[in-house]
């Protein structure tokens, strides 16, 4: 059975191979590693690009921590047991150009060990996903990212897709807006064994989910990144970055067990973009770009 040295370990590799690529995709920034240690049990390396030829900001981060849960996240996991370890990679990328689209990923493993007593059914679970934000929704960027989640999806179980597709859905959603972050793609938690899919199968969809992210991301963003754009597109941007960074703050789920356990600010906040505008009542111009991106923040459109 996989362990969990394992699985930080190949989560590692697959940090190593996405950073390697996306310096490869930008032509100028290089990643800066700082590495960390938690207080209370495990660290990680955070991983950041900057000022770049397309990536203005973004962060690969790895993470592998252990120790004691607060009361708080006992709560709201619905378990007993103190102990806990968790590793992943979590990734955010705000590109500079507004035709380049937001992109997010995250694959995680969580275990309590102390549940492995013999005789006793071991609590441990993967989670991720990976979703897109663009500024401008292009109907054929998104079909061709859906689709590309779907084939990965479809290696594993015919059910994935619908399945997380929906999930991701519902959970990116900024409920005081009354819109999805973007364009969604697949979100799961808490996925473990059973007598349809071994542990092992489990952790290979994990690690091809977190290896799809370099074909994907690097087809849409040499799709637009030579495109030229106005600053009016610029400040729609800075516009949507500002939902993003409402969503993180507010909703996710990540962003509050980091803060929560204890973790490192700069990497739990890595996920927030460098530049964001708020601009009062913006409403966009009738038959505008603008005006479609926002038609289609909503649940349930079938880009596949």
């Amino acid at each position: 059975m996989i362990n969990k040295e394992q699985i930080a370990a190949d989560y590692q590799t697959i940090q190593d191979e996405i950073c390697r690529a996306l310096e490869q995709v930008d032509g100028k920034a290089k990643f800066e590693e700082e590495k960390w240690e938690r207080e209370g049990g495990g660290g990680g390396r955070t991983r950041v690009i900057q000022d770049g030829n397309i990536f203005e900001k973004g962060g690969v981060n790895f993470s592998a921590v252990e120790g004691q849960l607060p009361e708080a996240i006992k709560k709201s996991l619905k378990i007993d047991s103190d102990d806990f370890f968790a590793t992943g990679v979590s990734i955010v990328i705000h590109p500079n150009h507004p035709l380049v689209p937001i992109i997010h990923m995250n694959i995680r493993y969580f275990e309590m060990p102390s549940s492995f007593a013999e005789g006793k059914e071991p609590v441990r679970w993967f989670g991720g996903g990976i979703d897109l934000t663009p500024h401008y929704i292009v109907d054929e960027d998104a079909r061709f990212f859906h689709s590309s989640l779907k084939a990965v999806c479809d290696k594993f179980n015919s059910e994935f897709y619908t399945r997380f597709k929906k999930w991701a859905d519902d959970y990116f959603f900024i409920k005081h807006r009354d819109e999805t972050r973007g364009i969604g793609g697949i979100f799961y938690d808490r996925l473990t064994a059973n007598e349809d899919m071994s542990w092992e199968n489990i952790f290979e969809f994990s690690k091809a989910l977190g290896r799809s992210f370099i074909p994907i991301y690097t087809e849409l963003t040499n799709r637009h990144k030579q495109e030229t754009f106005t600053a009016d597109q610029q400040q729609w941007q800075y516009q949507r970055r500002s939902r993003y960074a409402e969503f993180n703050l507010v909703y996710d789920a990540g962003t509050k067990f980091g803060l929560e356990t204890n973790g490192r600010i700069e990497s739990i906040l890595m996920s927030l973009p460098p530049t964001a505008k708020w601009l009062y009542n913006y409403q966009p111009k009738p038959g505008s770009e603008e005006e479609r991106t926002l038609s289609l923040l909503k649940k349930g459109i079938d880009w596949v």
